[in-house]
């Protein structure tokens, strides 16, 4: 039986077109040098599984306090097992070891079971599906001349997302820094625009300014409503459940949630239970890896629901692959001025690409599906621990 042997995480230098902004949101940039880091889990028979991870959640620190104890000489099979040991040591980490570093774990882990397989992650959990609709998610609003200025650059830019094949539309519209905050009127006219755009076949879906007020969150449904939107995602503060349900027992649009609430699959069932959604939200990164996030998934198929996942990337995209009530595949963030599909240095492939009919194939590579060029990240290391 191979044990775990290393777990090591290189940072290294490569390079992007899009930066963030003071609030977290992306928007196109100019060509920069940014830092990325790779997780690497090894086994005593040489194998090895991978996940791009951002530094600051995997610091060598959480690694030599948290990861290898939990990890190192353990069966690597053993994911469910190491994943609660692992979340165990959360409460006394006082939030230094977060979901996002329990994610990057268990990708890496079931990265390795599917290399030492010989088969994509995906079919390992089931295999549902081969392959699944993209919906096109848009970057927020900004001040850029031929970018996402304002209502009429939304409507243009769903004509393009149309033409290459795209049946669905997600908008992230103006928030601050942009346009000097939020504006439900704005929100309404773009969301207008691309509704007479685009026509009624396509479906479209809104994730709003995150911190509006009850009040304002209702008039922006009522005008989705009446567009015929498919949902309507984050326009309030998640903490507050009940106001969610407040806002689901009003509307006709399918309210869906949560995105950033905290507790894992956990949560998702108390907003179930709740009634503080329609369709309810999980991703990989949100909830701490692929296996709470298809337990989200079965929570909501048992109550009649879909489960829409948050995200891209390769772990989403074995989670969808591995059930049946997501509809959607998120591709994205998108801007007019940002070529999506091309890689950045440090990989190969595209583990998303699409094709002229707007869906997404299922990895066929053994594991998540990514391809890295090691090459180049063996010869821009920053710092390895």
């Amino acid at each position: 039986m191979a044990t775990i042997e290393q777990v090591t995480v290189t940072v290294f230098r490569s390079t992007a077109k899009t930066e963030v902004d003071s609030a977290g949101h992306r928007h196109p940039g100019q060509l920069h040098d940014v830092r990325e880091a790779l997780l690497t889990i090894t086994d005593s028979d040489g194998a090895a599984g991978y996940c791009l991870a951002h530094p600051e959640h995997l610091r060598e620190w959480v690694l030599a306090g948290h990861v290898r104890p939990v990890l190192l000489g353990a069966d690597p099979l053993h994911r469910e097992l190491l994943w609660n040991r692992l979340a165990h040591r959360q409460r006394g980490a006082h939030g230094l070891l977060t979901d996002r570093a329990l994610s990057y774990v268990e990708l890496a882990l079931a990265d390795l079971a599917g290399r030492v397989a010989g088969l994509p992650v995906w079919l390992m959990l089931g295999g549902a599906r081969p392959s699944i609709p993209a919906y096109a998610s848009t970057m927020c609003g900004d001040e850029i001349p031929g970018g996402l200025a304002t209502p009429a650059d939304y409507a243009a830019f769903g004509k393009q997302l149309v033409e290459l094949g795209y049946r669905a539309i997600k908008l992230h519209t103006w928030m601050p820094p942009a346009r000097g905050g939020a504006n439900v009127d704005l929100d309404i006219a773009a969301c207008t625009a691309v509704r007479d755009a685009v026509g009624p076949d396509i479906a479209l879906m809104l994730d709003a300014y995150h911190w509006y007020s009850r009040t304002d969150a209702l008039r922006l449904g009522r005008a989705l409503d009446e567009l015929d939107y498919y949902w309507f995602e984050e326009p309030m503060e998640e903490a507050s459940v009940q106001s969610y349900r407040w806002l689901a027992d009003q509307l006709a649009v399918p309210v869906i949630g949560p995105e950033t609430s905290w507790g894992k699959h956990l949560s998702r069932a108390e907003w179930v239970a709740a009634g503080g959604c329609d369709i309810l939200r999980a991703g990989v990164t949100d909830v701490g890896g692929i296996g709470p996030t298809l337990k989200a998934m079965h929570l909501a198929e048992a109550f009649g629901m879909d489960c829409e996942v948050h995200g891209g990337g390769s772990g989403n995209l074995a989670v969808l692959g591995a059930s049946s009530n997501g509809r959607w595949y998120e591709r994205g963030l998108l801007h007019p001025l940002v070529d999506y599909d091309e890689l950045p240095p440090h990989l190969l492939s595209q583990v998303d690409a699409m094709d002229a009919q707007g869906r997404v194939a299922m990895p066929t590579r053994p594991g998540l599906g990514d391809e890295f060029d090691f090459a180049h990240i063996d010869a821009n290391v920053l710092a390895r621990w």
